[in-house]
């Protein structure tokens, strides 16, 4: 196998970057840049992160003076706006430095590639796994990061016939300059990182970005069944430059992609075929998975891979790991981690998909609590509190009938909702870890509760005991 080409930043040789944030994305760009020959300046305000900085040239960038210095690479999660800029951003944008993130650079180092940007409030990651997933099944070269995970100066040279394919937030988007995506998704808007945004119509408005500089044949896949996204999918098609897709599961969406009966429908060339029917993919359930699905399968055709080809290799899916994640079955019974959900609209995802549910739940709340579930609690048959907000959550539970047991820590919640759901011998049983809370209670993250929650399942699937 041929090694790697590293991506080529030479364009920062000699040139001086000031650097804020040291977390992955912020110290991948630091030390590319400074491998690329050129002047880095780091910094970032948490002593644990620059104690992790080795080898980074660390500079207190409180007073620089900026003259000289060719941008600020800021982490995503730093203010340079609402809901006041960090005073760093604040000095760079009076100096008229621009501010930029590690994708502006990928885009710098790697012109010729194809880039592939995914966003909305809610299904981006697994849509954006989903594009990998494909693309890799279809043969092409690729790597897959950007918010999802993998900082994109990470990533090796692709050039011409490579895909980037990137989850972006809207913290990314509002950092990027010059990139234009090929195939450009938005999902869906609800709100969320309203006070980073100033208000919903910051964020709409930094969503919006990631059509920045599209023309046909580049092509925008938008989901129309909120009224922000709608709004922002007329306003592109009123170009006549543009080639836009709509996307829907709630409608018919003419000259895009849409749902009826189950199946996905192809109307991208006028003939609105029915191409597959939904409920054949146990990995990716419920109305919000087919959107990813509608998705993935419209970035795929826009990039050329044939029809038979998506098809083919969807089922092959194994799913993204903590989001409606099958990770076993025994006796008819299956076992979901779904510990990403960590408030209560990502567990309603959840609870839409199965009938007879053993629900996991609890945590360190969220203010929201469980406002919001009272619909799916007819499929609850039974609930198994965990953490924290057991005591808020059980009398909740209790005005609804739920049954519910006080269970402290997750083996003996998973015991219990095994032990249940066995007795009880319904069909289509689901024990569910989606817990509507987050896990710093118990768990450094939701990925270490998951992980337990998928060690306690294997045990169980050995035969041994939770």
């Amino acid at each position: 196998m041929p090694q790697q080409q590293t991506l080529d930043l030479s364009f920062a040789r000699n040139r001086r970057y000031a650097v804020l944030g040291l977390g992955k994305s912020g110290l991948a760009s630091a030390r590319a840049l400074a491998a690329a020959g050129a002047e880095v300046l780091a910094w970032d305000d948490t002593p644990a992160a620059r104690d992790k900085a080795a080898g980074v040239p660390l500079r207190d960038l409180a007073g620089l003076d900026w003259q000289g210095v060719e941008a600020l690479v800021l982490s995503p999660g730093i203010p340079h706006t609402w809901p006041r800029p960090h005073p760093v951003a604040a000095a760079a944008k009076a100096a008229g430095r621009p501010i930029v993130g590690d994708i502006e650079l990928l885009a710098l180092a790697e012109p010729a590639a194809r880039y592939v940007g995914i966003t909305g409030t809610n299904g981006k990651s697994t849509t954006t796994a989903l594009i990998g997933h494909l693309l890799q099944q279809a043969g092409r070269r690729i790597a897959v990061g950007g918010n999802l995970g993998t900082p994109a100066l990470t990533f090796p040279a692709l050039g011409t016939d490579g895909i980037y394919v990137l989850e972006m937030s809207s913290y990314q988007l509002e950092l990027i300059q010059h990139l234009t995506f090929d195939v450009a998704i938005l999902l869906n808007i609800t709100p969320d990182h309203l006070d980073r945004h100033g208000g919903m119509a910051g964020y709409i408005a930094a969503k919006r970005h990631v059509f920045d500089g599209q023309k046909a044949p580049q092509v925008a896949i938008v989901g129309i069944d909120d009224a922000a996204s709608a709004a922002i999918a007329a306003e592109l098609t009123s170009d006549p430059n543009r080639r836009v897709w709509p996307l829907s599961v709630e409608n018919a969406a003419p000259g895009g992609l849409y749902v009826a009966d189950g199946w996905l429908v192809d109307d991208t060339e006028g003939q609105a075929a029915r191409r597959l029917d939904l409920g054949s993919l146990p990995r990716l359930p419920g109305r919000h998975n087919w959107q990813n699905v509608l998705a993935a399968y419209g970035a795929l055709r826009a990039l050329a891979v044939p029809a038979e080809t998506i098809l083919r290799h969807l089922p092959g899916f194994p799913g993204l790991a903590h989001r409606q994640e099958l990770v076993g079955e025994r006796d008819g019974v299956r076992f979901v981690n779904d510990s990403k959900a960590t408030n209560a609209d990502a567990t309603a995802k959840a609870l839409g998909c199965y009938e007879a549910i053993y629900w996991i739940l609890g945590g360190r709340a969220k203010e929201t609590g469980l406002a919001g579930l009272e619909p799916f609690f007819p499929r609850i048959r039974q609930a198994f509190l965990i953490g924290e907000a057991t005591a808020a959550f059980r009398p909740v539970l209790d005005r609804a009938g739920i049954a519910t047991a006080a269970c402290g820590e997750l083996p003996a919640a998973v015991a219990a909702a095994w032990k249940a759901a066995r007795q009880d011998a319904v069909k289509d049983a689901v024990v569910l870890l989606s817990p509507a809370c987050a896990s710093f209670d118990q768990y450094p993250n939701f990925e270490v509760r998951g992980d337990h929650f998928r060690q306690l399942v294997q045990l169980l699937l050995e035969g041994g005991e939770a």
